[in-house]
Formats: C-alpha cells, sequence, structure tokens
C-alpha cells in the first residue's frame, strides 16, 4: 500500500454566528467517485462510500475527524498541526460534500488570516490504498483504501503546479 493524496479545488467559507460566538466553517466538495482525476486516479463508488461511512462512524460523529494545514507525507494526523474539526461528510452524486469548522489553534490562525487575505484554499484527502493501472491509463484505486484525513491545502493552478515541478 501506498499513500494516496488526491486535492480538489477551491471550498466555499461560511461565518455562523456573531460577536464571541462567531465561527468559521469551510464546505464544499471534499471527495469524489467514479471520475478519473487530475492525478489520474479513479474511486470506485462502493470503496469511497465504505470509507466515507467508515470515517464517519469512526472519526466525524465522534468528534476526532481533525485534519492538518498542508500535506504531510503520511496518513497520521500531527496534533500540533490541527487547523479543523470535520463535522460532516455527506453523499450527493459522486461526490461527497463537507463541512470543516476553523479551530481556535495556531494553524486553524493561520487559515484564519489566509481566508481573511483572499487566498486560494481547497482540501486534500489523505488515505492508504493500492492503486492497479488500467487499459485506459488511469489508475484505480483497489479495495484496501482507507481514508485517513482531510486537510486544508493551497490551490495552485495546474498549470502553475506543473510548472514548480519542471
Amino acid at each position: 500500500m501506498k499513500l494516496i493524496r488526491e486535492e480538489i479545488e477551491k471550498v466555499e467559507v461560511i461565518t455562523e454566528g456573531t460577536g464571541k460566538s462567531t465561527r468559521l466553517y469551510i464546505k464544499g466538495p471534499f471527495l469524489q467517485a467514479e471520475t478519473v482525476n487530475r492525478n489520474g486516479r479513479m474511486y470506485p463508488m462502493s470503496i469511497m462510500e465504505r470509507e466515507v461511512n467508515r470515517y464517519n462512524e469512526q472519526y466525524v460523529q465522534k468528534g476526532r475527524a481533525l485534519g492538518e494545514l498542508g500535506h504531510p507525507d503520511t496518513p497520521s494526523i500531527n496534533l500540533e498541526r490541527a487547523s479543523h474539526k470535520i463535522t460532516s461528510l455527506s453523499e450527493d452524486g459522486n461526490s461527497f460534500y463537507g463541512k470543516a469548522l476553523i479551530l481556535d489553534t495556531p494553524y486553524g490562525q493561520i487559515v484564519k488570516n489566509f481566508i481573511d487575505n483572499d487566498v486560494n484554499l481547497g482540501v486534500s484527502s489523505r488515505a492508504m490504498g493500492s492503486l492497479v493501472q488500467t487499459k485506459e491509463g488511469y489508475n484505480l484505486v483497489q479495495d484496501d483504501f482507507k481514508l485517513a484525513n482531510i486537510c486544508i491545502v493551497l490551490m495552485l493552478s495546474l498549470s502553475l503546479a506543473i510548472g514548480l515541478l519542471l
């Protein structure tokens, strides 16, 4: 198995409450299935549904679905880097929409500052699993896929990201 990371484009920012009870959230599509993504991977819906259900039961519903700012190279959460908590994750067609509370932690404060300054943020899933190359040329995610967490990342345009890799 290898670490599998996926990025989703810009998320929406929501403010709830007023005064000292104001809370900042991001929401939008956090995961996608049944489509070849820009990383050349496709997640079968049955596998993604199973993992989202498991993640919801073991993490979201128990208030343990923390995520980090950035894109670490391991599936584990470093609690010192926690920036948000996933509060919901539900299916809508081939996408899974999430909502995440931005925490009042050092890294959560960085996220808030980015939002205040119109930085283009997105989300990135981290998981473990195997891939099989198909004859069509994309990598198909296999049944050993295990969703680990969903992090907040800086979204680069695809052409800029390619330029940075060259």
